[in-house]
């Protein structure tokens, strides 16, 4: 459930002179001539007597659950990006994307080396090391990579500028930019700091020099993609985005949401948040493609700086309102509250409703109190406890409501089987879907 936000049209016109537009396709292979490194010529032999020597156990555990993530998306990229270069409609661009696919297959050697030879992980074989790893990948990571793996399944039937928005920003703004960005830099930044694993630490700094060309060649792709079509772009956009983002609050998710995995090192999780969401917001704008401006329901609750929204998306996904839900729901006072206020932030303003309109869930569980909603002109407003007159009465359990909200329940299979029972004016159901339009 989001607001919806119109196309700003001064944006159509200020994509014609874009920051990107300054930087070249045959510039960015020229940068990757000029960056090549070998991934098996680092002598990993200083970094395993540091690796036992100077890390802790916890550190040892805590590390090699991120650097797993790490190993095995750059396998999982390498595989997908075929489809990729056929789709692409210029040389110049196909080009630039074989030499992104060997990136990603070089920077895969690179990890399944250094957990061979420094972790002990694995028999040195591709196959091996990622059959070891892959029970740390979170729930997160593996909705958001089966996702890619689809994509590029339907990128390889249909070539349209729209579907290739559509995997340019799932890979190279989602993965890379939003995601694997900051992992890298959390990285990087305590390594440089403790002065440990120099070969890993030189490996890591090439692979972040890749990915910086990577993802300035996919903002420049979308600004492309979005001249040729923009109107069909820009929403294939906001429905990938829409699609994934719930997700990515449980891809850097500690076991036991254990913050410790990442405090272990100096940094926070909400440091790494709000850099990941930073860099995602300021990519789509340099792609001329503000997120305020993208069509359809809106990505981010209004009102809200960046360490408020990564931190509210972590409690929502810790409580299982949001992304993968493993176990019920929380349910206490303040997972309620902060659940309503997020959806008063999350009001269409073109509801297009002529006055104040109140709507009211009771929850059939005896232990979650009554909330309602009331909409006006310009503003809403949520409140616990019965409204004075309520428009809109809406009988449903708390579980159905949030896997509603969550989307892992169609709210037209919850009416017509009953799980959703509305009282009051007939009008007002369908006021309340303009009011949490679907994308």
């Amino acid at each position: 459930m989001a607001i919806v936000t119109r196309p700003n049209p001064a944006d159509a016109a200020n994509v014609a002179g874009l920051p990107v537009d300054a930087i070249s396709y045959e510039d960015l292979y020229a940068r990757w001539e000029r960056g090549n490194w070998s991934a098996t010529e680092l002598d990993f032999t200083g970094d395993a007597r540091q690796w036992h020597e100077d890390f802790t156990e916890f550190e040892r555990t805590a590390a090699i659950w991120n650097y797993c993530l790490f190993f095995w998306g750059e396998d999982a990229v390498a595989d997908i990006l075929s489809p990729y270069i056929d789709a692409a409609p210029r040389e110049e661009q196909k080009y630039f994307l074989t030499t992104q696919q060997v990136d990603e297959a070089r920077h895969a050697v690179f990890f399944k080396r250094f957990m061979q030879e420094v972790c002990g992980i694995g028999d040195g074989s591709m196959a091996s090391g990622l059959q070891a790893v892959r029970p740390q990948l979170t729930i997160g990571f593996r909705k958001i990579f089966d996702r890619l793996d689809s994509m590029a399944d339907e990128l390889r039937a249909d070539r349209s500028p729209a579907k290739l928005a559509a995997a340019v920003t799932l890979y190279h703004i989602v993965i890379e930019a939003a995601l694997a960005q900051p992992g890298q830099h959390f990285i990087c930044s305590y390594l440089e700091r403790r002065e440990q694993l120099p070969a890993f630490r030189e490996g890591m700094a090439n692979i972040a020099a890749d990915e910086q060309r990577h993802i300035g060649f996919g903002v420049k792709l979308l600004a492309d993609l979005r001249r040729e079509d923009p109107v069909r772009v820009p929403r294939a956009v906001a429905r990938t985005l829409r699609e994934v983002t719930r997700y990515t609050s449980q891809v850097l998710m500690p076991p036991g949401w254990d913050e410790r995995y990442v405090t272990v090192f100096g940094s926070t999780l909400d440091e790494v948040g709000v850099e990941g969401l930073t860099s995602m917001t300021t990519k789509l704008r340099s792609a001329g493609m503000a997120i305020d401006t993208l069509p359809g329901p809106a990505l981010l609750p209004h009102g809200l700086a960046p360490l408020e929204i990564a931190q509210r998306g972590r409690a929502l996904a810790k409580a299982g309102v949001i992304g993968v839900r493993e176990s019920p729901t929380l349910r206490d006072r303040d997972t309620v509250a902060l659940l309503f206020d997020t959806l008063r932030r999350q009001v269409n303003p073109e509801h297009g409703l002529s006055r104040p309109t109140t709507f009211q869930w009771e929850f059939t569980d005896p232990d979650v109190p009554t909330w309602h909603l009331t909409v006006s002109n310009r503003s809403s407003s949520v409140a616990e406890g019965d409204a004075p007159r309520a428009d809109l009465r809406v009988r449903i359990s708390w579980q159905d409501w949030v896997d509603i909200i969550g989307e892992r329940l169609d709210p037209v299979r919850a009416l017509a089987t009953g799980r959703l029972r509305p009282r009051g004016n007939p009008l007002a159901l369908a006021r309340l879907a303009k009011v949490f339009p679907r994308g």
